[in-house]
């Protein structure tokens, strides 16, 4: 049962269940025989599953397809052969054998015929079927001990060994998408010029619904056996848990395929290093720092965070820029928050609309904001412009700010609207210059002034009017008539008919002088009204000098060496008319080198505040005085 005779040899029935075809095997060997012909390769594939496939036709019948053949026939071993086969020696993982010259005893036959002493040859068949009585059914070496027959000499070999366990794949993940590789050729500008600078896609963008990665899963190993036929398990391969490398803007689809980590949105990608997560965020973040060897020039649509260094020569441009390392080259934001977690040396950060902070030191740098508040803890030689900046100490450089606050400055040359220092002095042979920004209002004044002498004259005017008609009231005739005139409308006298006719002549005579009266009343009714509508103007061009100078203040808590503090007046035009805080001074858009001249040259026009080598100050503009 399992072996099948046939008429070209023995086969192995694969129908059966392994045991069934190793117990056949095994009751051949137990009764004496072998398996002469024996092709040791396919017993074990038939005992064991171990070696290459067998290959069986297609086309035959089933029981055909089921039997393989395995062996010429089965040979009685002669007793007089069993004592050739020594027991093996056995040991971790393997068997040896000693091969050696063998002779057969005397032996004398049934008819008598004596047999003589002659040598003896081991047969290859014979020897699998003697080890395998000796429990060794595993991994003979049918070669090696075919040599080690038909060699002249003596000699131990190791003739059997076991096979390990060969361990199986882990489950692992497999790159689908062509989008996650960047290129760092050099990059192809719009006019076909080859820019050396910049790469051409270091950071990909990711579209939404793109399959980024796939996972493969883990494959079993193939068991080992020992020499006895038993199986050794591999040990178990190790599978992954695909979710745990879906980040931020990516989720595990299940598809018909596989299992796939797909992007839901469309942005950036990024991979943390620590969990291998997978994520697609609106932010790019790197750790590479940025040079010629990394990243090159970069130019982002998106957010941008580095944990390196930007080395020097090298531009940044994009918005909402982080960087944890230090700069020494150039950062350009279109807007949004630039951080800059440590020093700024040598370089510049430029922010079209939003704030700059500095947690380090700034030197030899340029700073800049359209809009929004500039923070850094120690500036050194720097330029720094904006709408409101905050300094720890500054030494050596030229600030300007609507608002200005810092805690030491040396040797720096400020102008802002409101500035306020703890504590100013020169450094070196720097001096400490501070200019107070104020909005011209020179053209209110000189109206003012205009209004004033129109005022003046007027005044001088309605006086003449006054003087003249109370030197014709004050002629004889008049004073008479004017006494009259008031008695008769207070009613005090009564006047007959006889008598109307005297006060006609005597109004007669004085027609001329009442003339020039009513013409110096009339003339002054128009000179009063003139003159309340000039000053009715003049209030309103002091509220709109009022509302055009704004406020400005300066305050120095302490000044330790020769400090000077001036004002510099501005066009009201090219700022703001309210009194916000924040708002850009003209002075803070122009060029760095600019600033830097305007600030340190001689300077033109303004008024001197403060000129001490020691004291305080603390300064408000008094909108209604005239231009400081």
């Amino acid at each position: 049962m399992g072996l099948i005779q046939r008429p070209d040899g023995i086969y192995i029935d694969l129908g059966l269940p392994p045991p069934a075809r190793a117990a056949a095997i095994n009751q051949v060997y137990a009764a004496g025989f072998c398996l002469a012909g024996l092709s040791y390769p396919v017993l074990i594939k038939a005992l064991y599953d171990v070696g290459p496939d067998l290959g069986l036709a297609e086309n035959q019948n089933q029981i055909q397809t089921q039997a393989v053949r395995l062996a010429t026939a089965a040979r009685q071993i002669p007793a007089s052969r069993l004592p050739l086969y020594k027991p093996p020696k056995p040991g971790r993982g393997y068997a040896e054998y000693y091969f050696e010259p063998l002779f057969l005893d005397e032996e004398v036959l049934a008819d008598g015929t004596v047999l003589p002493e002659r040598v003896a040859r081991l047969d290859v068949d014979e020897f699998v079927a003697a080890m395998w009585g000796h429990g060794i059914r595993f991994g003979i070496d049918v070669a090696a001990v075919s040599n080690a027959i038909k060699a002249p000499k003596a000699e131990r070999i190791t003739f059997a060994t076991d096979l390990e366990p060969e361990p199986g794949q882990d489950a692992t993940v497999l790159e689908v998408s062509d989008a996650l590789h960047r290129s760092d050729a050099p990059k192809a500008r719009a006019d076909g010029r080859i820019d050396l600078h910049s790469f051409e896609n270091r950071f990909p963008q990711i579209k939404a619904g793109v399959r980024l990665l796939k996972k493969v899963p883990a494959a079993p190993g193939l068991p080992g056996f020992d020499l006895a036929g038993r199986m050794t398990a591999p040990a178990p391969p190790a599978d992954l848990v695909l979710g745990h490398l879906a980040g931020d803007g990516t989720e595990v689809q299940q598809l018909a395929d596989g299992d796939y980590i797909v992007s839901t949105r469309e942005g950036f990608l990024a991979v943390d290093p620590k969990s291998h997560r997978v994520s697609v965020t609106d932010k790019i973040v790197s750790l590479d720092g940025v040079s010629g060897r990394t990243t090159g020039n970069l130019e982002l649509a998106g957010a941008y965070e580095e944990y390196g260094d930007v080395q020097e020569q090298r531009d940044v441009t994009g918005g909402d820029v982080t960087v944890h390392g230090n700069v020494y080259g150039n950062i350009h934001s279109r807007g949004g928050a630039v951080v800059l977690d440590r020093n700024l040396v040598g370089g510049s950060i430029r922010n079209a609309n939003g704030p700059i902070t500095i947690a380090g030191v700034a030197s030899n740098a340029v700073i800049h904001t359209g809009s929004g508040a500039i923070t850094v803890a120690r500036a050194e030689n720097c330029i720094i412009s904006g709408g409101s900046v905050t300094i720890g100490e500054a030494s050596n450089c030229e600030i300007v700010a609507d608002a200005l606050r810092i805690a030491t400055a040396e040797g720096c040359a400020v102008a802002g609207r409101d500035v306020e220092i703890e504590c100013a002095g020169p450094r070196r042979r720097t001096e400490m210059v501070v200019y107070v920004l104020l909005r011209d209002v020179a053209r209110f004044d000189q109206e003012l002034a205009e209004l004033e002498l129109r005022r003046g004259e007027l005044a001088r005017a309605l006086a003449g009017h006054e003087e003249e008609a109370a030197r014709i009231s004050a002629l004889p005739d008049m004073r008479r008539y004017l006494a009259l005139a008031q008695k008769l409308r207070n009613q005090e006298l009564t006047v007959s008919p006889e008598q109307a006719h005297i006060l006609r002549k005597i109004a007669a005579g004085v027609a001329e002088p009442m003339q020039a009266l009513d013409r110096l009343k009339k003339d002054g009714q128009i000179a009063l009204t003139q003159q309340k509508l000039l000053c009715d103007r003049i209030d309103s061009v002091m509220a709109q000098k009022l509302a055009a100078a704004g406020t400005a203040r300066c305050g120095l808590h302490m000044v330790s060496g020769e400090t000077v503090v001036r004002t510099m007046p501005y066009p009201v035009a090219a700022a703001s008319t309210g009194p916000g805080a924040g708002a850009l001074p003209p002075l803070a858009q122009l060029p760095a080198k600019d600033i830097k001249q305007r600030l340190r040259g001689t300077p033109a026009g303004g008024a001197v505040l403060f000129w001490e080598s020691e004291g305080a100050l603390n300064w408000h503009l008094d909108p209604s005085a005239s231009t400081q």
